[in-house]
């Protein structure tokens, strides 16, 4: 499965993707990528997503924080593989949604497949506050 490089093919598929550098310190003793790593790839894809799409939210006062993590590890990460991350809204709750997520190399070897709850926090008040209407669009 070929993932869309451009952003208009992003929106229109409603995903988001972004290659990931691996760095020699993401190794562990066996060669391969640790697996505490992998949340830092899904983190970076996130980081990405949101600073080019719902930066306006971190302005209007609207902190969207992890409520949730797992990842389903299926194939090893080595230092010589491509990687990347494609992220979407799998589910959109009242004041929460789900970021589904997969890490693969570009074309056809999906690595892991993952899922963050996201939970829409007022930064001020410091309580959950509705999912907005642009995110609940992406779902």
């Amino acid at each position: 499965m070929k993932y869309p490089p451009t952003i208009k093919e992003k929106l229109m598929t409603k995903r988001y993707s972004t290659s990931i550098d691996l760095r020699f310190s993401d190794l562990d003793l066996y060669g391969h990528v640790n697996s505490a790593i992998y949340f830092t790839y899904l983190e970076t894809a996130r980081v990405k997503l949101f600073m080019e799409f719902f930066q306006e939210l971190t302005d209007q006062g609207i902190f969207i924080v992890v409520g949730r993590a797992e990842c389903d590890y299926k194939y090893p990460i080595t230092l010589k593989d491509t990687v990347a991350v494609s992220a979407w809204v799998s589910r959109v709750g009242t004041t929460s949604f789900d970021l589904s997520y997969d890490i693969h190399d570009n074309n056809e070897r999906i690595f892991a497949t993952a899922v963050t709850t996201m939970v829409c926090i007022d930064s001020v008040k410091k309580k959950p506050v509705a999912v907005p209407e642009r995110l609940r669009s992406m779902g």
